[in-house]
């Protein structure tokens, strides 16, 4: 019997349990919830464990730039398989010759020979605002890892490589600066990671980081529960973000999971949360009412120690005066 509420309990942090039953009900209403989308999560159990997987949703709320690795690690340079391959890292010249590219993950195309003077005319005024846009909008190309790789058999136009440019601008909100390798996510933008109910917070910050080819290393942040009244719980190395946002309910216009920095962040409790949201005034007035009330038990106090020293007083001279009168 020992033996069998032991394995009903499923740990959610340093000396934290919670009941498998209890756990399941919750699971049930977080897959209520979300019935219909990927975001449901499944449950199994694997030499006696229970085991919940699924994605987490994680938003952005960093006050820093990351910095961002240009290419992954295991990518290496490779000729290109034909002429026509725009992601193979190399340039094509005026007339299909190959030439050696000098800088990753940069594309640079040339323009082919024009037939006529007026294609050539409008070809450079098209190329040297495409060049024009490139200097002022900083863009980072997705890594390998982020998109698939695609094949275009034909020579694309500067046309439309600034709709090319324009779609990788952008990656779930981030912003890249390819001079100096870093983005800044958008704060409260989303993004999410498939994690399981036995990974602490350590772990799902380093998949998170990984992820994104962030060279940052895990220990610059923090993973805290932010709740719409502002109150900020901070995740402890030793708890289950998966298990934390179960527990917490699946709405997330109650309580998002947050990635923030450890040192721009601080905890705030429910007790402090229900005052942020007032004015000034209201809080001046609070202020006041409570000097009022702290005046009020101070007066109280010296009432009534004043009033025991009095009679400690009396007493001790009824017993001063007792012997002296025998």
């Amino acid at each position: 019997m020992e033996f069998g509420s032991e394995t009903s309990l499923v740990p959610c942090g340093q000396d934290k349990y919670i009941s498998k039953n209890e756990l399941l009900l919750h699971l049930k209403t977080y897959n209520l919830y979300y019935e219909g989308h990927n975001l449901q999560l499944r449950h199994r159990e694997e030499e006696g464990e229970f085991i919940v997987e699924g994605l987490l949703n994680i938003s952005w709320g960093l006050c820093r730039p990351i910095r961002l690795q240009m290419q992954d690690d295991n990518q290496r340079l490779r000729p290109p398989p034909s002429s026509s391959s725009w992601h193979s890292g190399c340039n094509l010249g005026a007339h299909g010759s190959v030439i050696k590219p000098t800088t990753l993950p940069d594309i640079q195309v040339t323009e082919a020979e024009p037939t006529s003077e007026g294609d050539a005319t409008d070809g450079k005024t098209e190329d040297r605002e495409f060049k024009a846009q490139l200097e002022e909008v900083p863009q980072l190309m997705r890594t390998r890892s982020d998109v698939g790789v695609r094949r275009r058999g034909n020579l694309r136009t500067p046309s439309e490589q600034r709709r090319i440019k324009r779609h990788r601008f952008s990656i779930n909100g981030h912003f890249y600066n390819h001079k100096t390798s870093v983005f800044t996510p958008a704060y409260g933008s989303v993004t999410n990671v498939r994690i399981n109910s036995t990974m602490t917070t350590p772990q799902v910050l380093k998949l998170l980081l990984n992820k994104f080819k962030i060279e940052n290393s895990a220990e610059e942040f923090a993973l805290y529960i932010v709740h719409t009244s502002g109150e900020k719980q901070k995740l402890k190395v030793t708890d289950y973000p998966l298990i934390a946002r179960i527990l917490q309910g699946p709405c997330e216009q109650v309580s998002k999971v947050f990635l923030m920095e450890k040192d721009q962040v601080e905890e705030v409790t429910y007790d402090v949360a229900q005052y942020i949201k007032f004015e000034m005034p209201v809080l001046k007035s609070f202020i006041q009412k409570l000097e009022e009330e702290e005046d009020r038990e101070v007066k109280k106090l010296r009432h009534k120690y004043s009033v025991l020293r009095i009679m400690i007083a009396q007493r001790l001279e009824e017993i001063s005066e007792g012997p002296a009168t025998m």
